[in-house]
């Protein structure tokens, strides 16, 4: 012990009565704000950073700043896990035919199976493997009605989707189906599923470059 001290410049009686200092008010709540944060990490399977670690604290009515919360997360090993990059793509250079913007960025309803929302999305996985998302969400109640998964971005992985939806929710004659104007959602085959059950079909205008 002695050596210790020597080594760390310190006097044998100023460590020993280091060691029986009590705790500061500082260090017993940063002992507890770990235990809160561990458990907000915990509960979001490892996904939170300090951000949301620090917005799911404050609605618990725990007062804390963000420097704080990051500086015990990384006391404690914790970071948030990175998404996977992803992009939406759309397939418009095509020469089927275009449906009108009939939704006009009217994205809400009055009941369920009123108005749905087509779209897709491209995950990069690593730096070349890739992974297509088609999803169908009704505005009503912002629930994923329909999706589908794909190594492969064609026609079939959004009627896959619109199938899924379609069996799930079982839509009176009168929907309005809208997307943009993909060549997956333009194609024949998924203008006449919507045709075949009553469905409207609506598309939002090319952006403008």
């Amino acid at each position: 012990m002695v050596d210790c001290c020597r080594a760390l410049r310190v006097s044998p009686s100023g460590f020993y009565a280091w060691q029986q200092r009590p705790e500061s008010t500082h260090a017993t709540r940063d002992r507890q704000l770990r235990v809160l944060i561990r458990a907000s990490h915990a509960g979001s399977r490892r996904a939170y950073g300090s951000p949301r670690v620090l917005e799911d604290l404050i609605e618990q009515g725990v007062p804390i700043s963000r420097k704080r919360v990051a500086r015990l997360m990384r006391a404690e090993g914790l970071k948030g896990r990175v998404r996977k990059r992803y992009r939406s793509t759309t397939m418009s250079d095509h020469d089927q035919p275009i449906a009108g913007n009939v939704l006009d960025r009217q994205f809400v309803a009055d009941r369920p199976n009123q108005r749905w929302v087509g779209d897709t999305t491209e995950f990069l996985i690593g730096s070349s493997a890739r992974l297509y998302l088609a999803a169908i969400m009704d505005l009503y109640s912002r629930f994923i009605v329909g999706w589908a998964v794909s190594a492969v971005n064609d026609r079939h992985l959004t009627l896959s989707a619109l199938d899924k939806a379609l069996k799930r929710r079982c839509p009176e004659i009168g929907l309005l189906h809208h997307s943009d104007q993909g060549s997956t959602y333009a194609s024949e085959d998924y203008r006449q599923r919507l045709e075949a059950h009553g469905i409207a079909c609506s598309m939002s205008r090319r952006a403008k470059l």
